[in-house]
């Protein structure tokens, strides 16, 4: 039977019900559900495995239930794979999650019908560099931060495209940026919106001291280095909001286009530009 991986949002208590009426719809189709540990919290009646594990079952689609920040696990844990994502939104503002949970079976069925489409979503490859190794690689669906600590002082950055340089600054910090991400961090660092379907990157520095510093849309296929200059006490890589890594002084992190994308399953066009009225208001008087 082909297999349909769960991936849930922790300490959802929706998912009591729902998660066990989810697993018995789907082997009533002859799909055999696999659940991550957070769904196993809740029903027994799949087996549990580690998420980061689950690409390695070959599921035909991936069910997220939970909100923006689940389904960017599951972008990075199935990206190389190109599963399928079918996203219903238990979270808060649901930009990327776009099926509601009253809508989840009739979605199904026209997922198990072929009446959808795929979205494809291109993510970031970023490359940790340090004293000239690399150090670890990364994946992103949203965005790509390099940013100070807690500590109010201000870090120094240099940016350069293709090799040759872009700004030498000070600022809390940088955010590289897929079309994708740039409803999220970037736009609350005033950065550009950019339908998801541009080729480009978004570099927005994070509150810069400088006036005449802007956020820059780059070509998609560009190479961007970011390196840390200076720190005040400490300096942080974080993928997407959810992985965090400290960096030292002279670490270097490149940027490309990743060689993946996410699949994103869409059953019906609502469009872009309704997410962005219905979920930020924009465009609002």
């Amino acid at each position: 039977m082909p297999r349909v991986a769960i991936v849930s949002k922790p300490r959802q208590e929706e998912l009591r019900h729902l998660l066990p009426e989810l697993v018995a719809w789907l082997r009533a189709r002859a799909f055999e559900p696999i659940l991550d540990r957070e769904g196993s919290e809740y029903s027994t009646d799949a087996p549990a495995i580690e998420r980061k594990e689950m690409p390695q079952h070959k599921p035909a689609l991936v069910i997220v239930l939970g909100g923006d920040g689940t389904l960017l696990s599951a972008a990075r844990a199935f990206g190389a794979t190109g599963t399928p994502i079918l996203s219903v939104n238990l979270g808060f503002l649901g930009f990327l999650t776009e099926v509601r949970l009253s809508e989840l079976y009739p979605t199904l069925e026209s997922w198990c019908s072929g009446c959808h489409e795929l979205d494809g979503r291109a993510m970031l490859h970023a490359e940790l560099w340090r004293d000239g190794t690399l150090h670890s690689s990364y994946e992103a669906l949203n965005e790509i931060v390099v940013s100070k600590g807690d500590i109010a002082r201000m870090g120094d950055f240099t940016v350069e495209l293709d090799g040759k340089l872009v700004a030498r600054f000070r600022a809390d910090g940088v955010i590289v940026s897929t079309p994708t991400g740039s409803t999220a961090y970037t736009l609350a660092a005033n950065g550009p919106i950019l339908t998801p379907d541009v080729d480009a990157h978004v570099v927005t520095p994070i509150c810069p001291h400088l006036l005449t510093l802007r956020p820059i849309v780059v070509r998609g296929d560009a190479s961007l280095t970011v390196r840390v200059e200076g720190i005040p006490n400490l300096a942080l890589l974080t993928v997407d909001g959810q992985q965090a890594v400290e960096l030292e002084r002279g670490d270097e992190l490149r940027c490309h286009r990743s060689a993946y994308c996410v699949n994103l399953v869409r059953i019906r066009d609502s469009g872009f530009f309704e997410a962005l009225r219905s979920k930020l208001s924009w465009g609002e008087r």
